[in-house]
């Protein structure tokens, strides 16, 4: 009996074991492991992301820069993938077998029962073609979103590009983007992504066996909806924009406009330029290789990044400083006998011409070397102190010019120049004994100074504004409110009164309209326009040329730089193009002698060790052409090297 009873207890033991042991293996199964609930959803029911298109970008008078196109990602779950026909799926998609092995070992390491990209950016004919067999490949499903295509293929350089996000910017997202996702790599794609990016959304569909949709889970109760990224105005001028990358086709430099009435910037250009269609699609990567190989760096944003001695700009900001410190005024006179003595008369500046008795108005109409040799000696070794302490005094007042610091400008990467302080050259020097003529060159723009072509059309709009600028800016509107970042409004001053711009701006009215005056061949016969020719040496080939101006001299609607890398006199090469960009701006018209139009669009100053990597600028191979943009000519280099042209480099003369 007590036997039979102890058998009993044995087997209802049993029972109850195998009993527990099934629950807690349903518990496991259930509630804590994912990959049965994750496989049994997928076989019925799929989570699609829905990514939001970015906003558009549009130019100032509401034509499209930036715009979007539809593309297809091509997704698997390795898991479910089973029975594949590898030939056939290849041959849709363009893809060897080794390819297609690669891509299937990538997803099995991101998650066996997730779905990841297996293929990006198909094209639509790509898409048209897989969907007609894409019930025959189990585990696969293609999932829609957005790539950036540019109409005509400009300004790459400040409207940048988007990439694939990488674990940095996971990171530092806080999980909003994951493996596979896109974020702004440069220019304004960066500087606004936050914006331009949207709010994605997910949508429940139910499938069937054969991976087919069968319509959507719930009614779509539980599907969230994808919100689009804000759309940005853009402060550029697409028509002029276009006019001064042509102008710039086969050229190294940059071009700046600014409107000194609100700091928006109506074009800024980095030459040599690529098509921005080339960072897009599937060849994005092999593209973007060639644009980092490039000698000439068309990566490298010019007018933000490259650093340059003022020269004949800074004689501008030197006239200001000067007569807001008491040195000099309108009737301060210096005697130029073709140079500047020095170091008790051992050392000469020399000037580029014998100017005689020079006022201030004269100075700045003839670019005299000479009275602002005079006119630094008087900042640093006439005001009862040490020369250290007088420099840092002079500093100061450039540096209320946006010298020596960053505008902030709404661009990644702004480089801020230089302006060396005057432990500098006391270290330099050994003692803090110096005066003027260890650094006279400064006085003339040269030496240690360096300035971007950015801070270069800044200057020109404090001076159209007699005195204050506004940051200068690349987006004028946010969304359907159109609403502008405060950072922008602020009124910035110059630290100089007002009525110490009038002999400057005579002076540089005279160097363009009047005859003697070094910009007097790119005059332009309806407008008064103020401005200065710079011609820079450059020990290592053809000098630079530079052009700055703001015009009219009333109401001035554009303040304007143009440089010109290895290409000569400034009136020869870059006054002509700033003529022809201001005159189109302001009147619509261009008055320049055609020979002159033909010469400057025909010039090529690329270095011939340079031309070799040129990638023509030709969209079509891309994405499609508006036909306004092509035939321009692309030139790259590695664009983490700084690029960074010294007095060294340049030498010592500015006209």
């Amino acid at each position: 009996m007590n036997s039979f009873f102890a058998r009993k207890f044995v087997i209802q033991g049993i029972f109850i074991a195998v009993a527990l042991i099934i629950v807690i293996r349903l518990f496991y199964i259930q509630i804590i492991d994912e990959s049965y609930l994750l496989s049994a959803n997928n076989n019925v029911l799929r989570k699609v992301v829905v990514y939001p298109a970015r906003g558009v970008v549009f130019d100032r008078n509401g034509k499209v820069l930036v715009q979007n196109e539809p593309v297809y990602d091509l997704m698997v779950t390795p898991r479910e993938a089973k029975e594949i026909d590898t030939a056939l799926l290849c041959q849709l998609i363009d893809i060897d077998l080794a390819g297609y092995k690669t891509r299937m070992d990538k997803a099995r390491d991101h998650s066996p029962y997730r779905a990841s990209i297996f293929e990006k950016q198909l094209s639509s004919a790509t898409y048209a073609q897989l969907q007609e067999h894409l019930y025959k490949f189990r585990g696969f499903y293609v999932q829609n979103r957005t790539v950036r295509s540019y109409p005509d293929s400009i300004a790459p350089q400040l409207l940048g590009f988007i990439q694939e996000v990488n674990e940095k910017d996971i990171e530092r997202s806080k999980g909003f983007y994951r493996s596979g996702d896109y974020i702004g790599g440069s220019g304004i794609e960066r500087s606004y992504e936050d914006l331009l990016r949207g709010q994605r959304g997910v949508k429940n569909q139910m499938v069937d066996a054969l991976n087919r949709p069968k319509g959507v889970f719930m009614e779509g109760r539980y599907d969230t909806l994808a919100v689009s990224g804000e759309g940005l105005i853009s402060t550029i001028d697409r028509d002029l924009q276009y006019m001064a990358e042509k102008l710039m086709k086969g050229k190294m430099g940059s071009v700046v406009a600014i409107e000194p009435a609100t700091g928006e910037i109506l074009t800024l250009v980095s030459a040599p330029s690529y098509d921005p269609n080339m960072m897009v699609g599937r060849q994005r990567g092999n593209n973007y290789m060639k644009l980092l190989n490039d000698e000439t760096k068309p990566l490298f944003i010019r007018p933000i990044q490259a650093s340059y001695p003022p020269g004949s700009v800074f004689k501008v900001v030197a006239a200001l400083t000067a007569q807001q410190a008491g040195i000099i005024n309108q009737q301060t006179i210096f005697n130029c006998p073709g140079g500047y003595r020095y170091g008790g008369g051992r050392a000469f500046m020399r000037c580029t011409h014998v100017d005689g008795p020079t006022d201030l108005i004269k100075s700045i109409q003839r670019s005299c070397n000479t009275y602002y040799g005079y006119t630094y000696a008087r900042m640093i070794d006439s005001r009862g102190m040490s020369g250290p302490q007088a420099y840092d005094l002079w500093r100061e007042g450039l540096l209320k010019f946006g010298l020596g610091q960053k505008l902030g400008i709404d661009l990644p990467g702004e480089r801020p120049g230089l302006v060396p302080t005057s432990d500098f050259y006391t270290k330099r020097y050994g003692s803090g004994k110096w005066r003027s003529g260890y650094n006279i060159s400064l006085s003339i723009g040269q030496g240690e100074l360096g300035i971007t072509p950015l801070q270069m059309a800044n200057i020109m709009a404090i001076v159209a504004n007699k005195g204050f600028y506004y940051r200068p800016h690349l987006v004028k509107g946010i969304g359907e409110k159109k609403i502008i970042k405060k950072e922008f409004t602020e009124k910035i001053s110059a630290g100089v009164d007002e009525k110490y711009y009038a002999p400057v701006i005579e002076g540089m009215s005279r160097a363009v309209n009047m005859p003697g005056g070094t910009a007097y061949s790119v005059r332009i016969p309806s407008i008064e326009m103020c401005g200065k020719t710079g011609t820079a040496q450059n020990p290592h080939g053809e000098n630079h040329a530079v052009f700055f101006a703001f015009a009219p001299r009333e109401n001035p609607k554009i303040a304007i730089a143009v440089f010109v890398e290895n290409a000569g006199y400034g009136g020869t090469w870059a006054g002509p193009i700033a003529n022809m960009l201001v005159e189109k701006y302001i009147n619509d018209t261009i008055s320049l002698p055609k020979y002159i139009q033909d010469r400057i669009y025909n010039a090529n100053f690329i270095p011939k060790s340079q031309k070799k990597t040129e990638v023509e600028k030709d969209s079509s191979s891309n994405k499609k052409n508006t036909g306004r943009a092509t035939q321009q000519t692309n030139r790259t280099a590695p664009a983490k090297k700084e690029f960074f042209v010294h007095h060294s480099q340049i030498g010592n003369r500015y006209e």
